[in-house]
């Protein structure tokens, strides 16, 4: 199973430099200097704050020439930072669970030495049962970001799956992803990877977390964006 870390900040490709420079050059000076501050982490930080570049990728017609990892660093972070989550290391992660989980094959849990993955949050509770403790461990981490991405990317289909259909509504979707991050913060392995801090406040403003991230999927569905479609099926998530 693979363990999502908040590594969009330093993955930044060509591409997303690039377009840094086209919105902020002018303000900031030559190419040179600007990737040389970009270079450094405090600097970096600073310019990608500036809501010049939210603007940018917001407003520009046609295809963005930037990375999914800059995309929605840019986007959770300053919705985040309207919500008060000012940590920037937990929009980071975000982001890239965001990036991740856009792609339908990398939002499924697949446990070691089994091919099926699990789908569903219900089959993830049971193998709790039965996992060894690291396993457990990514499971739990796992569930967390599945239920935030479900409950931040599409609230509305799962009110209208629970009042159609009887199927869990978004209290469910809170309850466990609020539970699984707790646990998971509490846990050994969340030191080792650095991740205790990060899981913590996730689970502490869960529900602040999921609607900054409505206020998100409400923009770029109503700008009828499709540079970086969601792709993962809401039928995963029961």
């Amino acid at each position: 199973m693979k363990l999502i870390q908040p590594n969009c900040r330093v993955q930044f490709a060509a591409e997303d430099i690039e377009f840094i420079v086209s919105v902020l050059g002018h303000k900031l000076g030559a190419a040179e200097c600007l990737i040389k501050l970009l270079a450094d982490e405090e600097s970096r930080d600073l310019i990608l704050d500036d809501e010049a570049l939210l603007h940018a990728l917001l407003e520009r017609r046609g295809c963005l020439r930037v990375t999914s990892r800059f995309y929605f660093y840019i986007l959770v972070r300053h919705v985040f930072r309207r919500s008060d989550i000012q940590d920037r290391t937990v929009a980071d992660y975000v982001a890239e669970v965001l990036s991740e989980f856009s792609r339908a094959e990398r939002a499924r849990c697949v446990l070691p030495g089994q091919s099926d993955p699990l789908d569903h949050l219900f089959e993830m509770l049971t193998a709790l049962e039965t996992a060894d403790d690291r396993t457990r461990f990514f499971i739990r981490v796992h569930m967390g970001n599945h239920s935030l991405f479900l409950a931040g990317v599409f609230p509305e289909r799962i009110r209208f799956r629970a009042e159609a259909r009887g199927f869990p509504d978004l209290k469910y979707y809170e309850a466990i992803g609020r539970t699984q991050y707790r646990v998971a913060s509490d846990h050994r392995l969340a030191q080792r990877y650095a991740l205790a801090e990060v899981l913590s406040t996730l689970a502490e403003r869960f529900q602040t977390t999921r609607l900054a991230l409505n206020e998100l999927a409400d923009r770029l569905f109503s700008l009828g964006d499709t540079n970086y479609t969601f792709e993962a099926p809401l039928s995963t998530g029961s």
